[in-house]
């Protein structure tokens, strides 16, 4: 037996009880009260009904009415059901939706194949530092804070016939907005100015994540820069490559600011997100024939959508 006397703690100060009285440690978690559900309610159904009510509703009831004949005047009660005649109508007599669709294609197309390498070329250059990055980003950037109704009227300063700077240049007279047979094309340049700030944002962001020790081991094996670009850090930035692939697409099908401010859609300038305004709030009101309309773009925009959520959800199990 030990000479030490025997130190029995004392109950006061041990127990959790006094510890809970004494200095408020070891609480147990605490009922919220009736203010705290409150605002927790607030928060979780607020946003959930301005989502339900701005998105879900709309679209619902888009795919909805795109097998009516409503002209959106008459009550709900007669509304009259054609089931796929709409869609029939739209894709077999009604002539806008060709020259639309051709359209929506060149306008992906260029903004993939042009505006989106070129977006990324600037990132990388950006990417390296250079002197005067931060007033570069800045300027490029710049349009996509713009809305492309106001792009509009400010490229309407260059493509004027009369006044423009274009025509001022090149010592012509060309209508550049309202000849059916150049006017895309200069919409198409308005709209690529704005698109490739937004594109260089998303891949200089991509390019600052990546780990530095790649290209050092690829500058280590004698890989030029074009060659560690291609082969190491493009591959790493697939996750952006997706978004961007996403946005283009989008970009493309929901168009519509641009060509409205210039002719409403018309004269060249036919697109499919036009056609559906034209139908559902234009003089015509056929709120059916322009649900079909959107519907069909709500189909392909989901087609991407998909792909990309299933994208981002396998990163997310890896």
């Amino acid at each position: 037996m030990s000479d030490l006397p025997l130190i029995q703690a004392d109950p006061a100060v041990s127990s959790p009880a006094a510890t809970t009285r004494k200095g408020g440690r070891g609480r147990g978690p605490r009922l919220l009260s009736r203010t705290d559900r409150v605002v927790i309610a607030l928060m979780v159904l607020v946003p959930l009904l301005l989502v339900v009510g701005l998105v879900w509703f709309p679209a619902v009831a888009t795919v909805a009415l795109s097998g009516t004949n409503w002209d959106g005047i008459g009550p709900i009660s007669e509304i009259e059901w054609v089931g796929g005649r709409n869609y029939s109508d739209v894709i077999n007599i009604y002539p806008p939706f060709v020259p639309a669709v051709q359209n929506n294609l060149l306008w992906l197309a260029a903004l993939f194949v042009v505006a989106t390498p070129f977006g990324m070329f600037l990132a990388v250059l950006l990417d390296k530092e250079i002197r005067g990055s931060r007033f570069y980003q800045t300027a490029l950037y710049l349009p996509v804070v713009l809305s492309l109704a106001l792009i509009g009227f400010v490229w309407q300063l260059i493509y004027s016939r009369d006044q423009g700077l274009l025509n001022a240049a090149l010592g012509t007279s060309t209508d550049w907005y309202g000849d059916p047979d150049v006017n895309i094309w200069a919409v198409l340049v308005a709209a690529g100015w704005r698109h490739v700030g937004y594109i260089m944002l998303l891949y200089l962001a991509g390019l600052k994540g990546v780990d530095p020790s790649l290209r050092e081991a690829a500058a280590v094996d004698g890989a030029s820069e074009a060659t560690t670009f291609f082969k190491v850090v493009f591959p790493v930035l697939r996750p952006i490559n997706i978004i961007v692939l996403v946005v283009t697409v989008i970009e493309s099908l929901r168009a519509f600011d641009l060509v409205w401010v210039v002719n409403k859609g018309r004269n060249g300038l036919e697109l499919i997100s036009a056609l559906v305004t034209q139908n559902v709030v234009g003089e015509a009101s056929r709120i059916g024939f322009g649900s079909a309309l959107a519907t069909l773009m709500l189909v392909v925009s989901l087609v991407f959508i998909t792909v990309y959520l299933a994208t981002v959800m396998r990163e997310n199990r890896k």
